[in-house]
This record gives structure tokens, sequence and C-alpha cells, in this order.
């Protein structure tokens, strides 16, 4: 028997559980619990005062369970989608009710057309129920589907799986219009993202699957958009008026504060561990003012990504003989990633390299345009989903320059941002 493989000869590592009886604390910075919490799932349960965290609530992002269905660039393609399957599911309810049988099992007894209908759990249940759906224009809403790709989403208790907190945090289309989320991830599939938006996120907008979005809303609302609340809870403003020795501070400094403090470098590097286990916990920096001021920079290009300036240094090359058209199936980046094959007709040249810079998770921003702005055809329902507008044909063109400008303004923000400790 080979000696090195003995047990005795084993050299063994005697490891302790930190407070939280975690075994695998490798790489774990213990000062992280000092700092306060985004939130927690203790405060976020409480009604009354709540302490020792910077939001009251959050929520996951929203999960329907059927995306194809739900989501589309194209309002009239989601009314005509949706529409027909609220038909067959409501034909569906009519035949169970008038079954015989009372013992059938649903799953045996439901219409299998993926072309028609998708079932999930919770549908089933509101089958056996007895409840059925009524299609609403009202719940046509925006939706963030993955960074910097807007969709539109049919936002519905019954038709989505799980709308968690969202018809408190943007309950009406008015709260699109003064209500942001900051959204992180929290998993060890995929690094650490943070990103901010005025719309509804989708559950995998810091990544898609295996990286489940944690939202933080400013504001939230009775669900008919009524008794708008700040989210900050007044034990953060008073904490951090107390050790910044500064009564100027508002909630909005302490929202933006946090923003740019998770887009920090060092922080993300040392606390990266952290992050994969645990929600932010949010350290005072020595200069408060200048994150929160490049915080609600930040905040700005990132929400308002549709109407930055597009990047004037690109070089639009059209092929010769070819008709203009600006509609994308699917667009390609050069191996060296300086040009864009948009389609046939153009591409793109002049792509700086420090685009790349701006990252979130496995992506760039410009990457997540490129793989999110193409045609996809879901192969069990047939739905198209083609992101090109009739009403806008530049708009892809156009947005592909904005978020360069965006990526591009980020890097520089982030790269100015003063020290954490």
């Amino acid at each position: 028997m080979n000696e090195s493989k003995h047990v005795g000869n084993i050299k063994w590592q005697l490891i302790q559980p930190d407070t939280r009886f975690s075994w695998l604390t490798d790489g774990l910075q213990s000062e992280f619990d000092t700092f306060i919490p985004i939130g927690t799932k203790e405060t976020k349960a409480i009604k009354g005062k709540v302490t020792n965290v910077i939001f009251k609530t959050y929520s996951l992002g929203v999960t329907t369970n059927r995306d194809v269905w739900t989501h589309h660039f194209n309002r009239a393609v989601l009314i005509e989608n949706i529409s027909g399957m609220i038909d067959t599911y409501n034909a569906e309810v009519a035949r169970w009710m008038q079954r015989k049988n009372k013992k059938v099992n649903v799953d045996d007894f439901v219409l299998s057309d993926e072309t028609k209908i998708s079932w999930s759990r919770g549908l089933k249940n509101h089958l056996r129920r007895g409840k059925t759906a009524e299609y609403s224009q009202h719940n046509i809403r925006k939706s963030i589907f993955r960074p910097f790709t807007k969709t539109h989403l049919y936002f519905d208790r019954m038709m989505n799986e799980n709308t968690r907190v969202f018809p408190s945090i943007f309950p009406t289309l008015q709260t699109e219009t003064e209500n942001q989320v900051i959204c992180v991830n929290v998993t060890t599939e995929k690094p650490f993202i943070c990103f901010i938006t005025d719309c509804i996120p989708n559950l995998g907008v810091t990544g898609g699957f295996g990286s489940p979005t944690q939202c933080f809303p400013f504001y939230t609302y009775d669900e008919d958009g009524s008794n708008r609340k700040e989210n900050i809870t007044d034990w953060a403003l008073d904490a951090f008026r107390s050790h910044y020795n500064d009564n100027t501070i508002s909630k909005w400094d302490i929202f933006h504060y946090t923003y740019a403090l998770l887009y920090h470098p060092a922080y993300r590097e040392k606390y990266q561990a952290n992050l994969k286990r645990d929600l932010p916990h949010i350290p005072y920096a020595p200069d408060f003012w200048g994150f929160a001021k490049a915080g609600a920079e930040l905040a700005d290009i990132h929400v308002n990504y549709e109407t930055q300036d597009p990047y004037p240094h690109l070089q639009h090359n059209e092929t010769p003989d070819v008709p203009v058209n600006f509609e994308v199936e699917k667009m390609k980046l050069s191996k060296d990633k300086t040009e864009l094959k948009y389609n046939n007709f153009l591409t793109i040249t002049g792509i700086p390299p420090e685009v790349y810079e701006y990252r979130l998770g496995t992506r760039s921003a410009l990457e997540w345009v490129i793989d999110q702005y193409r045609v996809k055809t879901d192969k069990r329902s047939g739905i198209v989903n083609d992101p090109n507008r009739a009403d806008d044909e530049r708009y892809i063109v156009n947005l592909i320059g904005r978020v360069i400008t965006v990526s591009l303004r980020t890097v520089e923000i982030v790269g100015t941002l003063p020290d954490i400790v």
C-alpha cells in the first residue's frame, strides 16, 4: 500500500466553526459581520420600528415560471400570447369543474399542449380551486429582464408564479417615475452583481438561472399606489448622521452611498466570500459624500441608460450594395471585441477595450445587450421574441452606443471612488 495514502500520514487541519456555525470559513472576513446589514430576514418580518439595518424590507425579483409567455419585447405580441393562454386556462377550469371523477390527478387531467399553455404548480393549484383568470391591460408593465434589457411584462398574481412584494414596490405606472430598486445577487454560482432599475425586475436580472435577485426599494406603497413610505430605516438615517456628525445627510444620500460602495473594487474583492453567502453589509467609509455623489451619478446613468448620448467615436461601416437595414437577427463580436457585426448591412467598429471592464457577473454590459437583443424562438411553445422595433428601427443600434457610453462612464466613476477604510 502506498504510504502517502495511509490515514496516519494525512496532515489534518483543525477547523472551528464561526459564530454562525459555518465550518467552511475560508476567505470569510470576520469584520464583515460588524458592518450594517443592507437587510435581514428578521427585521423584514417586523411591522413596527426597525433597527440595525438599512432597508426595512426587500424582495426577490418576480418569478413567472413562464417567462416566454409573460415577457416579450413586443407589447401586441405579449397581449396576444397571454390572452390566448388565459382563454385556454379558463377552458381547462370549466372542464375541471364539470368532471365526474373527483379523484382524478390534475397532472393527468390538464391539457399538455405547450403551444397553448404553460403550467406550473401555482397555476394548477388555482385550477384545483376553480379560480378563473381575467386579462387586464393594466397588467402590462415594464420589466428589466436582464441587465440593460427592458421588456413588457404581464404582471399578475395568477400568470406569474410569485410576484412577491412587487405589488407594493411598483404597484402602478406612476411609481415607476419615482421609485428605484438596488438589485444584488447572493449565490456561489456566479460573481457578485449590483444593478439599479426603476421598473419590475425579473428574478434572473442579475445573471439568469442560478443567480436569484434580491431587490431593495427606496419606496414602498399600498397596492393601489397610495401611502408612499421611505424604505430606508429611521435608525439608519440617525446612525449615518451621528457617525459623520452631519444632519444634512438624507435617506436618498444613504441609498446612493450604498449603491456606490457596492461597486468599490476593493470591497468586492476583500468580501467576495462573504457576498456569496450573505446579503451585503455596509461599512462606514471615511468619505461619505464622495460615495453618495458617485452613487447618485451611477444610479442616474444606469436607470436612464436609454436616454444617454451614444458613444460618438464608433464607426458605422455599411456594406456596399446591401439595402439599408437596422434589424438584428443575432449580433456577433470580433475575436478582439473591437468590432461588432450588427447584421449583413452594418458593422460597428471602434469599440474601446475599457467597455469590457464594466462587468455584471460573467458578462460586460455590452455583452449582455448583444446576448439578449436577438431573435429567439422558444422550442416548446413556438413563440418568437423579436427585439426589433417597427416604431424605432434604430433603437438597438443606438442602444449599443448608449451602453458603451454608460460603461465607459461607470468605469471612470468607479475608478475615482474614495477609499473604503
